[in-house]
């Protein structure tokens, strides 16, 4: 049986040229039809079964990179995942926790 391990991409690409926009929506398409989860704004997390998992889509992730802008991958285990610990201030109206990421933990 696989070890789950999580894979974690976060991003910080340009968006000010309409290029740059188009660039950013492109990849953010790419990493939720690659099955990518929003964990919070240039956040993203997938579930990959095991190390052999992960260097596929970290292959994927290299050959869908955009031309400008950071993107940086790290992996974890789902029990260090799972220790992940929101901490939340003030909830504003547009910034709630979506359910859908919280049964991730």
């Amino acid at each position: 049986m696989p070890k789950f391990m999580q894979l974690l991409v976060f991003f910080d690409l340009p968006v000010v040229a309409l290029t740059d926009r188009k660039n950013y929506a492109r990849f953010r398409k790419f990493l939720l039809n690659d099955g990518y989860q929003m964990i919070q704004f240039s956040v993203y997390s997938r579930v990959c079964g095991g190390m052999d998992g992960v260097e596929k889509h970290r292959r994927r992730l290299s050959h869908n990179l955009p031309p400008k802008g950071f993107v940086r991958s790290l992996i974890l285990t789902d029990k260090q995942f799972s220790a992940i610990e929101f901490l939340v201030g003030l909830e504003k109206k547009a910034e709630s926790l979506r359910p859908d990421i919280l049964t991730l933990f």
